[in-house]
This record gives structure tokens, sequence and C-alpha cells, in this order.
């Protein structure tokens, strides 16, 4: 059984996070910072009502979950989950929930 299902722009977040981390801080902290992603969505898939809603950036029927400076943006009401996006929280993630995929 499949733990969670990854969206295409979550995989993309997940990539562009990967870049700017070896670009900005190294290979060492990229991994580190992704270890403890990949770990999140491990433990939102056992525990998928561990979230919070933040009606203030998006209306959408998501959850979110903090890693570091990251969201995990996930769909909690379905099996397996779905991660949605993963966003840096200085990004305008209102923004960027809105925009039509």
């Amino acid at each position: 059984m499949r733990r969670c299902i990854v969206s295409p722009e979550a995989v993309r977040d997940l990539d562009d996070i990967k870049d700017y981390l070896i670009r900005a801080a190294g290979i060492r902290v990229a991994r580190r910072v992704l270890k403890e992603i990949r770990n999140a969505t491990q433990f939102l898939s056992r525990e998928p009502e561990a979230g919070h809603r933040r009606e203030d950036l998006t209306d959408a029927p998501v959850k979110f979950w903090p890693v570091f400076s990251y969201l995990i943006v996930y769909k909690a009401g379905q099996h397996p989950i779905e991660i949605v996006r993963v966003l840096h929280s200085a990004r305008d993630v209102h923004a960027i929930l809105e925009e039509p995929h």
C-alpha cells in the first residue's frame, strides 16, 4: 500500500527545494531538510489528522504541517493522503494555493 500520493506540483516543489538548498547551503543541509520532510510525510500518512487547517491561507480542504521553514500542504480526508504542495513559509502561500492547477 502506498503511504501517500505526491502531486506533480509537490514533486516540483521538492526538486526546487533541493536545488536551492544545494546552492545556498550545500548537499548536507539539503539532505537533512529533505529527510525531515520525508519523515514528516510518513508521520502524516500514519496520523493524517495531526496537521491543522489554515483558513487564513485557503478555503481548500487541506491541512498544513510545518518542517523547518516549509509547509507541507496535504489532503487528509482520503487514504492514502495526498501531498499537494511543499512551500517555504516566506512565500505568498495564499496566492500559490489559489492558482489553478
